[in-house]
């Protein structure tokens, strides 16, 4: 990685002794470490400055002497910028060190966190996908989940309000009461409520915590707002599936989430629930609690279900991308396939970075007798 300074450190000094004495190449030299610092690390931009000082020292002792003004000059300025580029290099290897073990932690909490899902669970073929919108994070708002049941495979798939590594409590705290009780809870209306329950729960102790803090802030003295309700002001979206085994139906809840697509071999289109449930943390809104609606989902459909990063993702033009369109033509492939193009496809149509975290899994029942 150190040739072409090196060249340059050569040609520059050849250069500049069989020059007129009118032109001066010698302070070109600097180019050299500056270069090498792009390429490799601390020390060998050192050792190059070190060179290319050298250099500029016979290019000194063979033209106008060591003792000129302008030789002078030229190895202090040498020195001064070759000191600089080192010490940046320096501190760019730092940050680099520190930035890796930064993508470490990350990774490690994803795998805690966001467990990756079977490729093969009971009866079905999952699939799934996650881009998180923050910049170095492995992890966000988004979530999904699958347990297997006595009867069956629940799965849920969430999004807490916000985005990237401030909203990864919640996520945390769902998917954990998700994996703690799904297989405890007979039918589906009774993990929702208890899912809600437990984010309310989390929420109240927030707004509690920031009623305190409010209050110390205020040294005891107690504001207009200082009573204000703060419960309301996070939540969480989900769609709950219970997917039995030894019928070809889908039972949902859906918790003010986007409508899962169901792709048949005969076309697409939305699970839209009849009466969606409020999302989950603020359940008090359900006029009569959460009832679950079934489908039918037939050997060899799947299940695509998202979160709103996806379709409110926008181009430069800001028009959304078009999911229904893209999953129309790629519903034939497998679910792998699938969420590998439509990863593509929505990266390329926000240019390379998204607003928001996007999560998509896609479920596929398989034929009876399918190894």
């Amino acid at each position: 990685m150190t040739a072409l300074p090196l060249a340059l450190i050569v040609l520059i000094t050849v250069v500049d002794i069989l020059a007129p004495p009118s032109i001066h190449l010698g302070p070109l030299l600097i180019v050299a470490p500056a270069l090498t610092a792009s390429l490799a690390g601390p020390r060998a931009t050192a050792r190059v400055a070190l060179l290319a000082l050298a250099a500029l020292t016979v290019i000194g002792a063979v033209r106008d002497g060591l003792t000129s003004a302008n030789i002078e000059t030229q190895l202090g300025a040498q020195v001064i910028v070759s000191a600089l580029i080192v010490g940046l290099r320096v501190l760019r290897e730092r940050h680099e060190r520190e930035l890796a073990r930064v993508r470490l932690v990350s990774e490690a909490a994803q795998r805690v966190l966001l467990r990756p899902l079977p490729e093969r669970i009971g009866p079905l073929h999952l699939a799934s996908v996650y881009l998180a919108a923050e910049a170095e994070a492995q992890v966000g708002g988004d979530l999904y989940a699958a347990a297997r049941t006595t009867t069956g495979t629940r799965l849920l798939v969430g999004d807490v309000r916000g985005k990237g590594l401030s909203s990864l409590g919640d996520a945390a705290l769902l998917l954990g009461a998700f994996r703690a009780a799904a297989h405890l809870h007979a039918d589906l209306p009774s993990l929702a409520a208890y899912l809600d329950g437990s984010v309310s729960w989390d929420l109240t102790q927030l707004a509690e915590q920031a009623r305190e803090a409010r209050r110390r802030r205020l040294g005891g003295r107690t504001s207009g707002d200082a009573g204000a309700d703060d419960t309301g002001e996070s939540f969480i979206t989900a769609v709950l599936l219970d997917i039995p085994d030894d019928a070809p139906v889908v039972h949902m809840i859906d918790c003010g989430h986007p409508p899962p697509l169901v792709l048949h071999s005969y076309g697409l289109g939305p699970l839209i629930a009849r009466s969606p449930a409020p999302p989950l943390g603020l359940g008090e809104l359900a006029p009569s609690g959460y009832e679950a609606e079934t489908f039918p989902f037939e050997p060899g459909d799947r299940l695509l279900i998202y979160t709103d990063g996806v379709i409110e993702a926008r181009d430069a033009r800001r028009r959304f991308y078009p999911l229904t369109e893209r999953v129309a033509a790629w519903q034939s492939e497998r679910p792998s396939v699938l969420l590998h193009r439509l990863r593509r496809d929505l990266l390329a149509h926000v240019g390379g970075r998204l607003d928001d975290d996007a999560a998509m899994v896609v479920v596929e029942r398989l034929p009876a007798g399918t190894d």
